[in-house]
Parts: structure tokens; sequence; C-alpha cells
């Protein structure tokens, strides 16, 4: 490691300190809080919109949102670590197979839908919930299984003489 890759580092750890920095892809969708300053007044503005190219390395990684606003699409391209932004809030995360989305742009409606990664959760197994009971909870729940009769109604055909 050199002194620059060293110093960088340092600069890194020392940005990143205060922010939580979600996980996101090119494809999701994102709020991103920016800084801006009118005169002696500093504002937080919202920046809410698609993720479509993340790029650079070590300090100076960016990202490049789009958004339509009032019928234009704008895109704005972030340092990742900027003191500028405030704020990265994950809103969605989007189903692509590209690292660069720039074909949106030619995209108008909903031809420049992104669709939606579901993340399933793992159901939980009855047999395990079983397992982890007390062997005496266990033939209990047995015993009372056994001891309930279902009652089926019994259906009666009668056999048609011609």
């Amino acid at each position: 490691m050199n002194i620059i890759e060293k110093i960088e580092k340092e600069q890194l750890e020392k940005l990143s300190s205060g922010k939580q920095m979600p996980d996101f892809n090119p494809g999701d969708t994102i709020k991103v809080d920016v800084k801006v300053v009118e005169g002696t007044r500093e504002r937080i503005q919202a920046f809410e919109g698609v993720c479509i190219a993340r790029g650079g390395k070590g300090i100076n990684k960016s990202f490049t949102v789009r958004k339509i606003s009032y019928g234009e699409g704008v895109e704005r391209v972030f340092p990742l670590f900027s003191p500028k932004i405030s704020s990265i809030t994950l809103v969605r995360k989007g189903k692509v197979r590209r690292a660069k989305l720039y074909y949106l742009r030619d995209r108008r409606g909903k031809a420049a839908r992104i669709v939606e990664k579901i993340e399933v959760k793992k159901k939980t197994n009855e047999k395990n919930d079983i397992a982890s009971l007390s062997k005496d909870k266990v033939t209990e729940t047995v015993s009372k299984s056994k001891n309930v009769v279902d009652k089926k109604p019994e259906i009666k055909t009668e056999d048609k003489k011609d």
C-alpha cells in the first residue's frame, strides 16, 4: 500500500464515520438529501429518483440519479462521500440486468419502469418448532392429536336399478 492509498483510506474513514450509507445498486430508487446553501441559510433538499450508474473507486466513488421533473428528465451525479450529502435512503430495490441504465434516457412512460425486486422471507418449518419443544410437551401434543377423532359424514350412494 503506497502513501496515496493510505491517505485516501484515512480520509475515507473520516468522511464516512458519521454517515450510514445503504447498499444500493443501479436500478434502485433512492432519495438523496442534499444540503443547499442559500445566502446565509442552509436547508436540506430531497432528490428522489432511480440510480442509473455507479462509478469510481475509493474516495472518488460516485453515482448518477435520474428523475422526471415536470415532464423533463433530470440527472444528477453525486460523489458518494461528499459533505454536501446529508443522507441517502433506499426507497425500493430494482430488478435489472445491467450496470449502466443509460437506455432509460430514451424511454418514456411505462417503458421506463423498472420491476421491483421482492425479497422472499424463509418460512419457519413446523418440524423444527416441534423439535425445539421439550419431550413432555411433544408427547402431550401427540396424545391429544390421537385422542381427537375426526368424524366425517358418510356419504351413501344408492345403486341404480334398471
